[in-house]
């Protein structure tokens, strides 16, 4: 066991701590997405996240009142809108996770 004195690590540890509360999450805010692919030096790449943004977007065009932010904390109101809309090919990707084993949706 060491025997070496704490100077302050806890109270650094809790100041950084609250300054990524009240910034939020710089990679989040720097996410930017085109119809469910993120957009990444140029490219276009399928991501869970931007999955949800997309459709999250789709179930608004179909009058449901929610956020990519809901969908993703959501597993419930994911499946949810899934069952609900997920006919339309748009976010088809987005929903694949909501399947049962037999292919079928919910």
């Amino acid at each position: 066991m060491s025997s070496i004195p704490h100077r302050g690590g806890t109270a650094a540890i809790v100041f950084a701590g609250l300054g990524v509360l009240l910034v939020g999450d710089p990679a989040a805010a720097a996410i930017r997405c085109n119809k469910g692919f993120q957009l990444v030096q140029g490219s276009e790449i399928s991501t869970p996240y931007c999955q949800d943004e997309y459709l999250a977007e789709v179930a608004r065009e179909y009058g449901i009142r929610t956020s990519g932010a809901r969908i993703r904390s959501d597993w419930g109101h994911k499946r949810q809108v899934c069952r609900l809309i997920g006919q339309d090919i748009r976010i088809q990707n987005a929903c694949i996770s909501e399947q049962d084993y037999r292919g079928r949706r919910f």
